[in-house]
């Protein structure tokens, strides 16, 4: 079985301090990771109430009027039986919608992507046969990807949507133009004196943001365009962001939190603007490292003490790269130098070491073995399980257009397929970033370094700008902490190289020195940095400067490129040791244990007044103590870290602990510390 990738391999090779590491376990629980999101002016977000604001409308309670409750609990059990749980669920809400009078005559739903026209035509059959009063038709959610069946609320009954296909159209129209981003169910009848957005405060656990917003979309029965946020956050980990959605009642999302499983939304409020990714300072990080080993406590302080004071080397994490045998960046180098069949080749060939093959070893490995034996894409598509989005989209542009890969790579969701090429944009600044630790230094600027222009607008004080957005495709992502900004409209800050009056002047310090992420309109340092870019790219066969094919998307010199800062200290910085003898007990409190931390104590306080209920607990403590010889005698205590600090967008926590430990931060290195 293939390696795990190692991070020397994509460039991730030094350090600041010079100072010895230690031992210490990364994520040993998920809740050992907890991220808040920071906004734009600065604050932390933290869920901290669930009260529901006054609206000055009844919002629906539609919790309350499952269909499975009137007449259409049989039915829904038999398109169960068809579709499968998710698709059910959705109809339920649709249903609901309807019976509660909210649903008006652009009310629709869309099923899950169904390659078997067979099958699609036994859904089409139920709703004829069952509810006469949805209709159904087949869209293309992206282009290239299985068809999905459309199911729409008729209000006038089937016979008027039958009669002409100039009502369809209209609707249709009124979708792509007016609301194209959004959801346009909830649009009539809006009260004006609410904004359109309703923003909330998202808590989850162990799911990343799209799993989450997926969960709370089919429960309120909308799609998960509706929804706008700032950037992902971690899987494996605690976190709290904000989110906006389109026209929704913030009565009418707080009843679901009695439902969510892993799931909390609260603190709303109605707003005119909805969120877009990027729309962030960066992130808040409550980090505990567990089995912590050092020569001593002095260790671990000076370790501590250096990174607070002299940060951390600003890598591209490994997730960065994908948690496949096959790097992302491969992928990249393949579709820069226009080798489409190798770029495909290389997404949908057999992978030894997948780390999603060890959780799916048939599922997954014997669907890509089949393909490349038989190039069957038909039964392919039937065993290849529908999160591998990348894979799918290939395949299903390869049935309508056998040989053009091309087309499908482009087939692939926009995000998902510039991935690659901006990982290899990341692996050639890990790397540049290393020889310029290594040539230099991490004392003083010097000569021929690049720095944002003093004085202009955007430079220094974003210390996190990079023009590229990272999304990672594969469905097992642990370390996804950070959230690189798409593109910005505004104009990019000026950008100079070092000169010798800049030296004397003493205007620059470390924290100023950045690096491109090559693009067509970027500069390079004017000292030997600039040509490892070239020399590394020339290894690969790719000319930074030059373009060998006619696909735009797919080529640096037609890609903006970006600038990033070397070095990078975390702000608000603070560490402390704890001990600990349970390996599974919480040491950092979530915003849902204050939540109900401080439910709790109000309730107490309610119930002291008659002065029940006080001395419960205090009296237990005697009596454990009085046993004596029968107690159990508890594991001697282990020792944890605790670190506090924020980073800027784009940064990633990871590499600030692998300053700190001076050890890898691959999840296969910990998994090997936590057995």
């Amino acid at each position: 079985m293939a390696k795990p990738l190692e991070e020397s391999e994509v460039g991730i090779s030094c350090y600041v301090s010079p100072l010895p590491g230690f031992r210490g376990i990364l994520k040993h629980r998920y809740a050992d990771f907890i991220v808040n999101e920071v906004d734009c002016d600065g604050n932390v977000i933290r869920l901290t109430s669930f009260d529901v604001p006054e609206e000055g409308v009844e919002a629906v309670e539609e919790e309350e009027q499952h269909p499975d409750d009137s007449d259409y609990g049989d039915k829904i059990q038999m398109f169960r039986s068809i579709t499968g749980e998710e698709d059910a669920e959705l109809l339920r809400g649709l249903l609901a919608r309807i019976s509660s009078g909210e649903a008006h005559d652009d009310a629709f739903i869309v099923l899950s992507p169904d390659a078997d026209k067979v099958h699609r035509t036994e859904v089409h059959n139920f709703f004829k046969k069952n509810m006469r009063s949805l209709i159904t038709d087949v869209v293309e959610v992206t282009p290239g990807d299985a068809k999905c069946v459309r199911v729409r609320f008729s209000g006038g009954g089937r016979g008027d949507m039958g009669r002409s296909g100039k009502k369809r159209k209209a609707m249709d129209d009124k979708c792509s133009k007016e609301d194209k981003r959004f959801d346009s169910r909830g649009s009539k009848g809006w009260p004006e004196h609410l904004g359109k957005f309703l923003r909330f405060h998202l808590y989850k656990e162990n799911k990343d943001t799209q799993e989450a917003l997926g969960v709370i979309g089919k429960m309120l029965g909308i799609q998960q365009k509706s929804f706008g946020f700032a950037g992902t956050k971690d899987k494996r980990a605690v976190t709290t962001q904000r989110v906006t959605v389109f026209k929704q009642y913030a009565k009418k999302l707080a009843s679901l939190n009695n439902r969510l499983i892993g799931i909390k939304v609260g603190d709303f409020c109605h707003v005119q603007e909805g969120l877009v990714l990027g729309k962030l300072l960066g992130n808040r990080f409550t980090i505990v490292l567990r089995g912590v080993v050092a020569d001593s406590d002095d260790t671990i302080k000076a370790a501590a003490d250096a990174l607070g004071r002299k940060g951390f080397i600003n890598y591209f994490g490994l997730q960065r790269f994908g948690s496949g045998s096959v790097p992302t960046h491969l992928v990249g180098a393949a579709l820069l130098r226009g080798e489409w069949k190798a770029a495909v080749g290389l997404i949908l060939d057999p992978r030894d070491g997948d780390i999603l093959a060890f959780f799916l070893p048939v599922e997954i490995r014997e669907a890509r073995e089949y393909y490349k034996e038989s190039g069957d894409v038909e039964a392919t598509l039937r065993q290849l399980p529908r999160y591998l989005v990348a894979e799918r989209a290939i395949l299903q542009c390869l049935k309508k257009c056998p040989g053009n890969y091309l087309q499908a790579l482009k087939a692939i969701p926009r995000t998902l397929r510039m991935m690659y090429v901006h990982s290899y944009q990341s692996y050639l600044w890990n790397h540049a970033a290393s020889m310029r630790v290594k040539k230099y230094g991490v004392d003083e600027v010097v000569l021929g370094d690049l720095v944002y222009c003093k004085g202009s607008s955007g430079g220094p004080s974003k210390p996190g700008f990079v023009e590229v957005q990272d999304i990672d495709c594969t469905d097992v992502n642990d370390d996804d902490e950070e959230d690189d900004p798409p593109i910005p409209t505004e104009k990019a800050p000026p950008v100079k190289a070092i000169d010798d009056a800049d030296l004397a002047e003493g205007g620059y310090t470390l924290e100023d020195v950045i690096l491109p992420l090559p693009g067509s309109r970027m500069l390079y340092p004017e000292n030997d940095i600039a040509s490892l870019y070239h020399e590394l790219a020339d290894k690969d066969s790719i000319k930074l400067t030059e373009t060998v094919h006619a696909a735009k998307e797919f080529s640096i010199t037609s890609m903006k490129g970006g600038y990033r800062r070397v070095f990078q200290c975390p702000s608000d910085f603070t560490w402390e040791l704890l001990s600990y003898t349970d390996d599974d007990m919480p040491l950092v409190e979530t915003d849902v244990d204050i939540l109900s931390k401080s439910a709790a104590s109000a309730e107490k306080t309610d119930e002291s007044s008659d002065g029940s209920s006080v001395s419960c607990f205090q009296a237990a403590a005697p009596l454990e103590e009085e046993r004596g010889p029968l107690a159990v005698e508890a594991p001697p205590p282990r020792v944890a870290l605790k670190l506090g600090f924020t980073l800027p967008a784009s940064c990633y926590a990871t590499m600030a602990i692998r300053e700190l430990l001076k050890s890898s931060t691959s999840a296969a290195f910990h998994k090997t510390l936590n057995s």
